[in-house]
C-alpha cells in the first residue's frame, strides 16, 4: 500500500558515548537528527551503583525473580548498565547486558509512536472513530484513535480473563480482536472522563492501524520506530511461539501458585511464547541499551514530525487520589519530571523513565512476572531517586534536577508489596 511512502526512512549512526544518537535521513528529504544531551563517559560514582544494586536486590527478593537487567545513564555524572542475579535458582548462568527479554507496556508507547506518525502524515486523525477501521465493534461508538492512546476508551483489560490461558498455552496464537473481546466484555466507564488501564485498547488500537495503512503492527513498529532509532535489538516478532531473540536471552518465569502464595523455589519456564499474548500492547522485545535508548528518545518526542498537537499535553491522574505527579497520558505515565511506562507480559516485569529535558534515563527488567509490573515499575522510581542525587563528574555541572519522592518510600514500597513465598505442599 502507498500510503506510507511520503513518509521518510531514518537511519541510525551510533552516538559517541552511552545513549548518543545521531539520526540522520537517507532520502532526498530534509533529513531528521536527534542529538541528545552530552553523556559523561564513566561509571557512576560507587557509592551511588552500591545504593542502586542494594535496590535492586531487594526487588529480586520481594517479586520472586532471579535476575535482572539495568541501565541507569545520568549524563552528567555517568552510567550504570548491569545483568543482576542468575536465569534459574542456585547456580544458573549470570545475566549479562546483551540478553533479549520482552519489554510489556512500554510496547505501548511505541503503538502510540505509531499513531501519532500517521497522524501528523495524514494518513490517519486522531479522532477519527474506532469503528472506521475495525469492525464488530459497533458498541464503541463516539471512541476515537487518541482515546485509546490515551487511556480513555472506557474500555476494561482483558487480563483478568486472559491471564490464566496465557500462562498454561504460552504456545498459542491469538487474533486481537479476540484478545480485546475480553476486556470489551468487562464493566465500561463513560468515555473522556477518567483514565483508566485497558490493555484491549492497545490491542484495539494496533488492529486499527494495521488496517489504516495495510501493514502489519511488526512493520509499523519498525518503520516508525526502531529504524528510526537504530534500535536493532527491538522488535514486535511475528505471532509464531519463539524466545525473544534468537541471541542471547534473558529466562522469564513465573511462580506456581500454591495455598497461601507462591512456591518461589520452582519458578516455571515460560521464555518461549506467541507475542501474540501481548501484540501492540505488550509483545515487543528489546534489550537494556536499546530501551534505555528508546526511553531517552521517547520522552522528548524526538520522533514527531510536527510539534502539535502536544501529545503529553493534557495529562490525566493515574488513579483517583494520585498524587499530583502522578499523571497518564498518551501511553506514558508522567512521574514529576519523567516519562515513560511500566508493566508485565507472562515471564517479565519492565519498566523504563526519562526526563526529557537532562535526558537522565532508567530502564530495568525482572525475569519473573509473578508480581506484575508494580515492583519492577517502583524500582525503576528508586533507582531515580538514588541516581538523581549522583554528583557532577570532574568538568561538569549537575543541573536543576529533583524527583518528587525518595528512594527510601519505593524501597519499602517494595518490601511491602513482596510476593508470598511459601513451602510446596509434600507429597
Amino acid at each position: 500500500m502507498q500510503l506510507l511512502s511520503s513518509r521518510r526512512f531514518r537511519a541510525a549512526a551510533a552516538g559517541v558515548v552511552a545513549l548518543g544518537i545521531l539520526l540522520t535521513g537517507c532520502t532526498s528529504e530534509p533529513s531528521f537528527s536527534y542529538e541528545p544531551p552530552a553523556q559523561v563517559d564513566g561509571e557512576l560514582p560507587a557509592d551511588t551503583v552500591a545504593a542502586m544494586q542494594d535496590a535492586v536486590t531487594n526487588a529480586l527478593t520481594a517479586s520472586g525473580a532471579t535476575g535482572a537487567v539495568v541501565g541507569v545513564w545520568v549524563p552528567w555524572s555517568g552510567t550504570w548498565v548491569t545483568g543482576v542475579g542468575t536465569q534459574d535458582p542456585g547456580a544458573g548462568a549470570e545475566i549479562s547486558t546483551d540478553m533479549s527479554f520482552r519489554i510489556g507496556d512500554v510496547t505501548r508507547l511505541m503503538t502510540c509512536d505509531v499513531l501519532y506518525a500517521l497522524s501528523d502524515d495524514g494518513v490517519v486523525e486522531l479522532d477519527d472513530p474506532v469503528t472506521e477501521y475495525v469492525s464488530g465493534v459497533s458498541d464503541l461508538g463516539g471512541v476515537t484513535l487518541l482515546d485509546l492512546c490515551n487511556g480513555t476508551s472506557g474500555i476494561g483489560s482483558s487480563e483478568g480473563v486472559a491471564k490464566s490461558a496465557w500462562l498454561t498455552t504460552p504456545d498459542r496464537v491469538w487474533s486481537p480482536l479476540e484478545l480485546a473481546a475480553y476486556g470489551l466484555g468487562t464493566g465500561r466507564i463513560e468515555p473522556r472522563t477518567q483514565y483508566a488501564d485497558s490493555d484491549a485498547a492497545f490491542l484495539l488500537l494496533g488492529l486499527a492501524l494495521e488496517r489504516a495503512t495495510g501493514l502489519s503492527a511488526s512493520e509499523l513498529v519498525s518503520q516508525y520506530v526502531t529504524q528510526p532509532l537504530g534500535l536493532s535489538s527491538t522488535s514486535l516478532p511475528g505471532p509464531t511461539a519463539a524466545p525473544p531473540s534468537s541471541g542471547a536471552v534473558m529466562a522469564g518465569h513465573y511462580l506456581p501458585a500454591v495455598e497461601g502464595g507462591y512456591t518461589c523455589a520452582a519458578p516455571i519456564d515460560i521464555t518461549t511464547m506467541s507475542s501474540s499474548t501481548g501484540f501492540t500492547d505488550s509483545g515487543v522485545v528489546s534489550t537494556i541499551d536499546d530501551l534505555g535508548r528508546y526511553a531517552q528518545a521517547e520522552a522528548a518526542q524526538v520522533l514527531r514530525t510536527k510539534e502539535e498537537p502536544n501529545r503529553y499535553g493534557s495529562p490525566l491522574p493515574a488513579y483517583e487520589g494520585a498524587e499530583s505527579w502522578l499523571q497518564e497520558t498518551g501511553g506514558a505515565t508522567l512521574v514529576g519530571p519523567l516519562v515513560g511506562r511500566s508493566g508485565w507480559t507472562p515471564g517479565y516485569a519492565t519498566a523504563a523513565y526519562s526526563d526529557p529535558t537532562t535526558g537522565f534515563t532508567v530502564a530495568v527488567s525482572l525475569n519473573d512476572s509473578t508480581a506484575g509490573g508494580s515492583i519492577a515499575g517502583l524500582l525503576a522510581w528508586e533507582l531515580a531517586a538514588i541516581a538523581s542525587k549522583a554528583p557532577a563528574a570532574a568538568g561538569q555541572t549537575a543541573p536543576d534536577f529533583g524527583l518528587p519522592f525518595t528512594a527510601e518510600q519505593w524501597h519499602q514500597a517494595i518490601i511491602d508489596n513482596a510476593v508470598p513465598c511459601v513451602a510446596p505442599p509434600e507429597g
